[in-house]
């Protein structure tokens, strides 16, 4: 008899979770089918109660703002946000994965959302793990670009050359930018790569950059690999995958940039020794702040605005645009995974991150550059993330854009990387085009 009521209570556990699975298909799909209004999304949320959102919690300004402003805001839309720090994205990515495989459809899952780009969305959108297009569907939605006319959507539309299908929401922005000390540099900063190398070499050891795979040294390579096309059109064929493109062309490309760093290399930081590559870029801020090397190169559009307010950045420390024409610009977004516990509270959740004051609250508090697009604001909401800025320093916002370029497409990363580490870390013998395909032929 006991056997029996056990057997009974999991077959009940079960039935269960298959109606819940199934009420939540039901909502998402009719959600993404234009047929279940705002309001009973927002109903549903609160009857969900509860949303979790994991996120990198590596920054105590941004964990302060999801604290004091995110949390509040989501409980008086009556959802509990329940902030998952953790270490690395892709353990959330595994997790979300993990689960897909051992049956867990929507409903029945752990992860509600996710701060998301590049490869880790890629691997999400692989592997069908998405809800699907509901980011253009939510009434903030209005604050982001979604004409595929209009060049100015491509950073929505597209993650790492990536179509995004509205399956992310935009949650901020971000592009690589250089400063310099000019309180040790004279005249204008170098512009070029082929600038920086005259520089280098009458100023030996006085720059580098971010030891890849770390995202911030692999965008540097990247930014290399553009202004060294030998077809001389940038980023333009770095925007196809690596099925598209194969090993051979990728490696054609990008021998003149590898070139240029092997070259590069004698004269970075330790010039006459070993190259030094800070392991990251809290590391790169000390050694700019020190003055042991006269320009830092990193993702942060307010990087120097703050560093000099917070005394991380040297005095004369001023922004400059560098490489001309390869500055890479990107978006971070929040996902939504297609086994959200709670889909209808992480609706409500990513609607209230869209938002003009989440977005202007979070610039003010964390220096997070706004995801939305200032082009689709009223002039009064404008002005409010104007006023949340800590603002540009020796450039302006239109010379950035001047310099924009894309990230590669997200399928190439590993395998610049890879060459990165094989070529100008371990100095292989290997010819480029070997390197290069056998990083290929090892991509998962």
């Amino acid at each position: 008899m006991r056997k029996t009521l056990l057997s009974l209570s999991v077959i009940g556990s079960l039935m269960a979770g298959t109606a819940l699975a199934q009420d939540a298909t039901a909502f998402r799909d009719g959600f993404v089918a234009g047929d279940v209004s705002w309001e009973d999304v927002q109903t549903r949320a609160k009857e969900e109660g509860e949303i979790n959102l994991y996120y990198w919690g590596g920054s105590d300004k941004i964990n302060i703002w999801m604290d004091s402003v995110a949390v509040p805001a989501l409980a008086a839309e009556g959802v509990k946000l329940n902030p998952v720090r953790i270490t690395g994205t892709k353990d959330a990515v595994d997790l979300v994965l993990a689960e897909k495989g051992a049956g867990k459809g929507l409903g029945e899952g752990s992860v509600d959302a996710i701060w998301v780009n590049g490869e880790n969305f890629a691997t999400l959108k692989r592997q069908d793990a998405l809800l699907g297009a509901f980011a253009d569907k939510l009434p903030n939605s209005v604050n982001i670009e979604w004409n595929p006319e209009d060049p100015r959507a491509l950073l929505n539309l597209r993650d790492f050359g990536v179509e995004t299908n509205a399956s992310e929401m935009p949650w901020s922005g971000q592009q690589y930018v250089c400063a310099v000390n000019t309180a040790r540099v004279s005249g204008d900063a170098p512009s070029t790569f082929d600038g920086m190398m005259s520089y280098l070499e009458a100023n030996p050891g006085k720059f580098t950059y971010v030891k890849p795979p770390h995202f911030i040294g692999n965008t540097f390579v990247q930014a290399a690999m553009y202004a060294h096309n030998p077809d001389g059109n940038g980023a333009v064929p770095f925007q196809a995958s690596i099925g598209e493109m194969g090993a051979a062309e990728l490696a054609r490309l990008i021998t003149p940039g590898f070139e240029y760093l092997k070259a590069l290399e004698p004269h970075l930081l330790g010039a006459g020794g070993t190259a030094r590559y800070p392991e990251d870029p809290k590391a790169l801020d000390g050694l700019f702040l020190n003055g042991e090397i006269d320009f830092s190169c990193q993702f942060g559009l307010y990087g120097v605005a703050t560093g000099l307010r917070d005394g991380t950045y040297p005095e004369g420390a001023e922004q400059f645009v560098f490489p001309e024409g390869n500055m890479i610009k990107n978006k971070n977004y929040l996902v939504i995974p297609g086994n959200a516990p709670n889909p209808a509270a992480a609706m409500v959740m990513a609607n209230y991150m869209a938002s003009v004051d989440s977005q202007a609250t979070k610039l003010e508090i964390a220096g997070m550059p706004p995801g939305i697009d200032p082009w689709r604001l009223s002039a009064e909401d404008s002005a409010k993330l104007d006023a949340a800025s800590p603002g540009l320093v020796g450039v302006t916002q239109a010379d950035l854009d001047a310099n924009t370029a894309p990230d590669t497409n997200a399928t190439l990363v590993d395998v610049i990387e890879a060459t990165w580490l094989e070529y100008i870390e371990r100095d292989s013998s290997e010819s480029i085009e070997a390197i290069v395909a056998n990083a290929v032929a090892n991509l998962k």
